[in-house]
């Protein structure tokens, strides 16, 4: 297998016979894909020359919080958190009533757009349980997009799909579009929609979705995604003189997919196109870096670049995606200080041990909206330390509808794993004085898809004593499970040995020395002779009950539904990329 390392030579790999004359020919540039590592899904993307010529995308944030990351980039390389848009309770507070029950729930697949100095952002909010629905659509506008306090409260429509699309032809009529292929008009400030119009019928592949529309050469292309998101996904295409249609297909259809190949970049689609400052076309995509045996996957959906070649009246043509391309010459950053705000770049490490006056970085994550006061960054009574306080749920929990509002809330906090290869770990401390009270790290896909490496309370010869628990959640099986030979292991429990003192100071670890396994490990810092080691195949968080999302990695901490109030609290976390598989 060729491997992206750090300090490896890069992999070399053939232009594909699709490759256009006029690509060909110019002096290109080399970069890989991803360009958003990690679980970035449903990605839209857009080029903004009065922004110093700048590029933003978003993806899609489920029931994660805070919700819609929009990240910024000068050469389409590095890329940089700029703002979440989803930051305040009140703009969805749909998350958290969302129950356990419903892991997909959430905001999916956004468009964002730029118009007189505006940025518009659309989405909608889907409902999985007990059946879908689209509860509703939102409209988020900023005038400054790298503060997250610049989105407004969204305006709200009542779209009936996934997938909104927003345009606006020239005489300012704003359009929305969305799954099924279904188009209305908007009124901006109020959210009303005019009547729904079926523009398209696509292909005849399944479910029709992730619209997007642009003008050009005095013509209406309409892009979309058909197949669903898994190894028959793909792109259309269709164009018409007017934005209502009749739409006609292209008859090279489809213009973009990897189903029916041997990449390792398997399910591409969902594509925006856009422009950069010398015209050259780009296109974004949602792929799971899987090869066609979709096995193997637990950063779920990732967003991948190619170039277009987009000659005047014609169809565009979209460069197969492979993790090394060729394209147009990269953009140079402008100059100045580069992008502005105090976001990470999503490849780089953590190394954070929340000093007083600090904050929890902006690319952190939590499943659902917290509890007031579950986080605490250096608390009086242990400076340099992120305080969890324990949620009576476990990171499993019921979230049965209607018995408590809290029922959802559970102390769980995360980023992404961005890396193929990689380490995380935490510092902990923690003196537990109640049965079940448990703090630990995870990888986590959904509730009922994560692997947990924690220290615990027992009894044991009727004593209380702290143990080391590895342990992994499968409530709905994986479909694959049976057939693929994987061997779910068991819950193992291992004692601590005695300390000197009550308190606790461990070092927990997830490291991914190779694509298919983790390794959990333990060490203490009293007793150097004690570690707890387990090796789990990645196979368990790739799909199932989390194939649209991606495995995040965290600390929780839980009373287990006992009377245990004690906080834990990380004094390091670290995170360090060690390499992407891409081929």
């Amino acid at each position: 297998m060729k491997v992206q390392r750090a300090f490896s030579l890069l992999v070399a790999f053939v232009m594909s016979s699709k490759t256009s004359a006029a690509l060909a020919s110019s002096h290109n540039s080399t970069y890989t894909n991803p360009i958003l590592p990690g679980w970035h899904s449903d990605p839209s993307c857009l080029f903004v020359a009065e922004e110093n010529n700048t590029f933003f995308c978003t993806t899609s944030s489920f029931l994660t919080f805070p919700g819609i990351p929009i990240y910024a980039s000068q050469d389409l390389r590095h890329w940089k958190l700029v703002s979440n848009v989803f930051t305040r309770p009140e703009q969805v507070p749909e998350i958290a009533n969302s129950t356990s029950q419903t892991q997909q729930d959430g905001l999916w697949a956004s468009t964002i757009r730029y118009r007189n100095g505006k940025f518009y952002l659309v989405t909608s909010y889907a409902s999985t349980y007990p059946s879908f629905k689209v509860v509703s659509g939102f409209l988020f506008t900023s005038t400054n997009v790298y503060s997250d306090d610049s989105w407004t409260d969204p305006v709200r429509f009542a779209i009936r799909d996934i997938d909104p699309d927003l345009f606006w032809d020239d005489d300012g009529t704003a359009y929305i579009s969305r799954a099924g292929i279904v188009q209305q008009t908007i009124d901006l400030k109020t959210g009303v929609l005019g009547p729904e119009t079926k523009i398209w019928g696509g292909t005849g592949s399944a479910t029709p979705e992730g619209p997007h529309i642009y003008k050009r050469d005095g013509w209406y292309y309409l892009m979309i995604s058909e197949g669903g998101t898994e190894l028959n996904h793909r792109v259309t295409i269709a164009r018409s003189k007017k934005v209502s249609g009749p739409y006609e297909g292209y008859s090279g259809n489809p213009i973009l997919t990897n189903s029916n190949t041997t990449e390792y970049f398997q399910t591409v689609g969902h594509a925006d196109l856009f422009q950069d400052g010398d015209g050259n076309w780009w296109g974004s995509a949602l792929a799971t870096r899987s090869g066609p045996a979709w096995r193997v996957y637990p950063m779920g959906r990732e967003t991948v670049l190619f170039a277009v070649t987009w000659e005047e009246g014609e169809w565009p043509i979209l460069e197969p995606v492979q993790g090394q391309m060729t394209g147009w010459r990269l953009p140079r950053p402008s100059k100045g200080e580069g992008i502005p705000g105090k976001g990470a770049y999503v490849d780089a490490p953590d190394r954070i041990t929340f000093g007083p006056g600090t904050s929890i970085p902006r690319h952190f994550l939590y499943w659902r909206i917290p509890k007031e006061g579950s986080f605490t960054v250096s608390p009086p009574e242990s400076p340099h330390s992120l305080r969890l306080l324990p949620s009576s749920q476990n990171i499993t929990g019921t979230g049965i509808p209607g018995v408590d509002v809290n029922e959802t809330d559970i102390t769980l906090i995360t980023r992404r794993q961005s890396h193929t290869y990689f380490t995380y770990s935490v510092d902990i401390t923690y003196a537990p004085t109640e049965a079940g009270e448990e703090a630990g790290v995870t990888i986590f896909l959904t509730q009922d898809q994560h692997i947990d490496l924690g220290i615990v309370l027992l009894s044991s010869g009727g004593n209380l004593v702290p143990h080391v628990r590895f342990q992994t959640t499968l409530l709905n099986d994986l479909d694959t499970l049976a057939t693929q030979n994987v061997t779910v292991p068991g819950t193992v429990v291992a004692p601590l040995p005695s300390l000197s003192s009550k308190e606790i100071r461990a070092r927990l670890q997830v490291q991914a020395k190779d694509d298919t396994h983790y390794i959990l490990s333990a060490t203490l810092h009293e007793d150097k002779q004690f570690e707890f080691t387990q090796t789990v195949e990645a196979v368990l968080v790739s799909g199932g009950t989390g194939r649209f999302t991606g495995t995040l990695l965290g600390a929780y901490a839980t009373s287990n539904e006992g009377s245990g109030s004690t906080p834990a609290y990380i004094t390091q976390w670290q995170y360090e990329g060690q390499g992407q598989k891409i081929s």
